[in-house]
């Protein structure tokens, strides 16, 4: 069985949150949390907030144990994109494209 929680329009660059997903993907829950506090890349704040989320769904939604779990699934995918400009020289402008992401944790036990 598996316990997710997702969050939406983070406003971040998938690419961004993509490295600290890969970088937690596959590891158990304490050792995850200490990545996530450790490393100074923005996208690990809204990571552990989701990854407790996640804990605390299987552990009250799903009954499982919080010792055994691990994370088995992480994604970052892209939302929509909010076009903003800047002018720019000789009556011009350019197009500024803040992208935002959908992040989704499922954790896991171990059998």
């Amino acid at each position: 069985m598996e316990a997710f929680a997702h969050v939406k329009y983070v406003r971040m660059s998938p690419r961004k949150v993509k490295l600290v997903c890969d970088m937690i993907r596959g590891k158990d829950v304490a050792t995850a949390t200490a990545y996530l506090m450790q490393t100074p890349k923005a996208a690990c704040e809204p990571m552990l907030k989701l990854l407790k989320s996640a804990v605390a769904n299987a552990e009250h939604n799903n009954g499982m144990d919080v010792g055994s779990l691990y994370i088995s699934t992480v994604a970052a995918n892209p939302g929509p994109t909010l076009k903003r400009g800047m002018p720019r020289a000789k009556g011009s402008y350019n197009r500024i494209l803040k992208r935002t992401t959908h992040i989704t944790i499922g954790v896991s036990q171990k059998d």
